[in-house]
């Protein structure tokens, strides 16, 4: 009996390793998706302000009603639009560095828990180990 509920006790610990293992590369390969997503999502910003920027500075030097302003950045449009793409920039990269965050924890989490389930099965292999050595010994000096 206590042969099988040791057994039972090992092949679960197995089983949640695996699962364990499973899940972390899984949030492993999301953090890199998130790590992408904010690259990707940086180099979109900087696409919509040159955009921005290239229509102002281009307005700024054919049409001769913003000829009172020194530069184009001076422009009250241009200004507010740089301003609604960082908004929009920051928000979307405020939610994927949560994201990140969180896939972080239940990394960190995973591989707590991953690390005593490998003492676990450390400890029974060691204490098997014993016994049956134990055991042998015995079997030869009786």
């Amino acid at each position: 009996m206590a042969i099988a509920n040791l057994h039972e006790s090992i092949q679960s610990h197995i089983l949640r390793r695996n699962q364990l293992n499973l899940e972390i590369s899984n949030l492993q390969t999301q953090k890199s998706l998130a790590v992408y997503s904010q690259g990707d999502l940086q180099s979109l910003f900087a696409s919509e302000k040159n955009a921005v920027r290239d229509y102002f500075k281009d307005l700024f030097e054919t049409d001769e009603t913003y000829c009172e302003y020194l530069d184009y950045t001076e422009i009250p449009d241009y200004v507010e639009e740089i301003d609604k793409i960082t908004a929009r920039y920051e928000e979307e990269m405020e939610r994927l560095t949560a994201w990140e965050t969180a896939i972080d924890t239940q990394i960190t989490t995973d591989s707590t828990e991953l690390e005593e389930i490998k003492a676990y099965l450390e400890s029974y292999k060691s204490m098997l180990t014993t016994n049956i050595q134990d055991d042998f010994n015995f079997g030869l000096n009786g």
